[in-house]
């Protein structure tokens, strides 16, 4: 597998990154940030691009890729509207769709989030922005598309992005994973389970956290 990862600047991008440089179905990963990861791997090829909504003379540097990891989100907490649809939907869909121009074989895998409205009518306003870029994603010419909506996520540890609040809370996780599995996975488990979907495929087009869970454990056989 090669591939591409968004958001490797972030908690999520940066465990699904760790995962797939210990993964030995993933032989070759780029990652795309505004800024440095400051990782060094054989593995890794980085592209830094301040401005996402332009890909203007490096489509050849994005073609030859079969995965693609968008980890790459913004909360809607204290954003204007217009800039969350902005960050969410527009800057996503640009990139997407560069990717499947250049590489049709692709599988896109997209995370998105618990709680994401696939019908785009509910009364939450960035809850609809999210089932609106999942929608459109599953439109566009890749091999497959996959949405990832991961509730809590328990983090990896030793990254250097994970938000310092979760030391306060990591002991829920124990609790509501035994109360509601469905809302509850590892940062680990979201990675794996996004190598497991490009590598073989998944039922379902929308995997919520016990899908992620389910999806990941094939590691283990």
């Amino acid at each position: 597998m090669k591939a591409i990862i968004t958001g490797s600047t972030g908690m999520v991008g940066e465990g699904v990154l760790r995962v797939c440089l210990n993964s030995d179905a993933v032989k070759n990963v780029l990652v795309i940030n505004r800024k440095p990861c400051h990782v060094i791997h054989p593995k890794l090829k980085e592209i830094i691009k301040e401005d996402f909504m332009d890909w203007t003379g490096l489509e050849d540097e994005l073609e030859g890729y079969n995965a693609c990891f968008f980890c790459l989100g913004v909360s809607a907490i204290r954003m204007p509207a217009e800039r969350y649809y902005e960050l969410t939907y527009t800057l996503t869909l640009k990139l997407a769709t560069v990717l499947s121009e250049r590489n049709p074989e692709m599988t896109f895998c997209y995370i998105s989030g618990a709680g994401t409205d696939s019908t785009e009518k509910g009364s939450s306003k960035w809850a609809k922005v999210k089932g609106k870029t999942e929608n459109d994603l599953m439109k566009l010419p890749f091999r497959e598309v996959y949405a990832f909506r991961p509730g809590f996520i328990k983090p990896i540890g030793g990254l250097v992005h994970t938000q310092p609040f979760y030391k306060y809370i990591g002991w829920l996780f124990p609790v509501g994973r035994a109360i509601y599995p469905n809302g509850f996975c590892t940062l680990q488990e979201v990675g794996e389970s996004m190598i497991n979907a490009a590598t073989w495929g998944y039922t379902k087009k929308i995997l919520e956290g016990k899908d992620i869970i389910q999806l990941a454990r094939l590691n283990a056989g």
